[in-house]
């Protein structure tokens, strides 16, 4: 009989084991947030000289209505700025193929269908659109139907207006740095690091953004001054906040057509002739121009354009590297007169006081990097800042190219764009001891290259729908239901030997 009662035994405990796994399965458990997948997004920044391509990442649940956006992938445009495509049929599209093609393989085929698509023009195609509308629409359409052949969400391509690339740039600036939403908590499931929602507004003061491109500089900042000219205000929401913004971009000001633009005002001052004198070009440096090409085809020279030349003639242009001389003629490609408001940048543009810390970026920080490398000379003052031009506008070009190892097309114009630099900064924007070393040149932050088009993302991003966090048991779903099934299995093996030692001893007691 003792032998019989111990054999009971195994099937009891497995039946205890079986209703204790399943009842510590089944009863209510803390729940865990499980974030959804990323959502994704591209960006096309088809600038004046050239277009780069851009692919962002968010959680698919964002963060008070807005993405919290990180680069995942970047591609460079072969050849120029889609503008420059201008009576070229088909050229600006097919120029988009090859970074067209590396974002189906970058973003996650599920995604495809889900990740919007944006081309945003700038100061390159603003300015075809007004010489030439009809070109400049035309080459939209192209890119558009390009666009449209891939498996994304197309939604837009675009010219910006110079505010909103502004506006955009700041936005960049300041979420690279933190001043929107700062990541507290991670959750780390699977070896993954999963951001679950957990942002703190930081409650920084934000910083303004100065951007130097090919076509237009731009400058953006918070202010609390009223803004005179309600062109130059705009407001975004980020993160729960509201943000007014003093934004200004202009056209013609950028470093390509301001080279342009100087060297159209030296051939009008001295006449249309076979040599002309260039005070910011570096002596020993001589180059040849075509008076169309590479002059006055642009309408940001239209102003200097002499009444009868010859496009296709050539002048030879001999640098004599004279700072003062290379100075007033920067100057006066800037006005500073014919203010109808309180006080202006240049050009009649209201502005108001410069406060708080900038970040300046693109051609800012490279002309800054040759500035510190020729002179070994730090930013911290208008003086400062004066003191290294100098010495750059008076070196020679094989002292320039001997010094900093670069070729002469690089180094030929960093006396005369570091003039336009500091007339900009100084006299336009009025930066002064005070405040201009409040500047910091950059070139990325956070590891992402900074520019319009992140900030674009974001503010595009509130207009994407949010995805809901799963809930999910202490264990994820698919072990949770293989355990659940394994204790199952227990029970029922307990509860059939049970009934198999139940039988046998009816059986036994019936022989008897």
């Amino acid at each position: 009989m003792a032998l019989r009662d111990y054999s009971i035994i195994p099937a009891l405990v497995l039946l205890v084991l079986g209703i204790v796994g399943i009842l510590l399965l089944v009863l209510p458990a803390n729940e865990m947030e499980k974030p959804p997948e990323n959502m994704f997004g591209i960006v096309l920044d088809a600038g004046s000289s050239h277009t780069s391509m851009y692919i962002y990442k968010w959680p698919a649940d964002k963060q008070n209505d807005t993405g919290i956006v990180t680069q995942h992938s970047e591609c460079q445009v072969k050849g120029g700025g889609i503008s420059s495509y201008a009576g070229i049929r088909g050229g600006a599209a097919e120029s988009l193929e090859d970074c067209l093609n590396q974002a189906v393989k970058d973003v996650p085929k599920p995604r495809h269908h889900q990740t919007p698509l944006y081309l945003g023009a700038t100061a390159g195609m603003r300015l075809l659109n007004e010489v030439n509308a009809t070109e400049s629409k035309r080459v939209l359409k192209e890119v558009e139907k390009k666009m449209r052949s891939y498996p994304f969400k197309f939604k837009e391509a675009a010219i910006l207006s110079g505010q909103e690339e502004g506006a955009y740039g700041w936005v960049t600036v300041n979420y690279l740095l933190e001043n929107f939403a700062k990541v507290s908590t991670f959750s780390v499931q699977q070896k993954e690091v999963w951001f679950v929602g957990r942002w703190l507004n930081p409650g920084r003061q934000t910083i303004g953004a100065l951007d130097l491109g090919g076509a237009s500089t731009q400058i953006a900042f918070e202010t609390s001054e009223e803004v005179e000219d309600k062109d130059n205000v705009m407001e975004l929401k980020l993160y729960g906040q509201t943000y007014r913004l003093y934004t200004q971009s202009f056209l013609c000001y950028g470093q390509d057509q301001f080279l342009r633009k100087l060297l159209a005002l030296l051939i009008k001052t001295e006449g249309v002739k076979p040599q002309v004198s260039h005070p910011c070009y570096p002596q020993q440096f001589t180059t040849t121009v075509k008076l169309g090409p590479d002059v006055f085809d642009s309408p940001c020279t239209q102003s200097y354009k002499p009444a009868n030349f010859d496009p296709q003639r050539s002048v030879r242009v001999v640098g004599t590297g004279d700072y003062r001389s290379c100075l007033d003629n920067v100057q006066k490609l800037f006005s500073f007169e014919n203010c109808s408001y309180s006080k202006c940048s240049f050009n009649g543009v209201f502005q108001p006081n410069v406060r708080g810390s900038f970040m300046a970026f693109s051609a800012f920080f490279f002309t800054h990097s040759y500035i510190n490398s020729l002179s070994n000379i730090s930013i911290t003052s208008p003086s400062r800042l004066k003191e290294p031009i100098q010495l750059i506008c008076n070196m020679t070009i094989s002292e320039m190219t001997a010094k900093f190892k670069q070729k002469e097309k690089y180094m030929k114009n960093v006396c005369a764009v570091s003039n336009f630099v500091q007339v900009l900064l100084l006299q336009g924007y009025g930066f002064d001891n005070h405040s201009l070393p409040s500047i910091s040149f950059e070139k990325k932050a956070g590891g992402a290259s900074v520019g319009w088009a992140l900030g674009f993302m974001l503010s595009l991003s509130s207009m994407v729908p949010a995805e809901r966090l799963g809930l999910m048991k202490a264990l994820p779903p698919g072990p949770w239901a293989g355990i659940l099934f394994l204790f199952i299995t227990l029970l029922l093996i307990a509860l059939g030997y049970l009934l198999m030692i139940y039988r046998s001893r009816k059986t036994k007691e019936g022989m008897v």
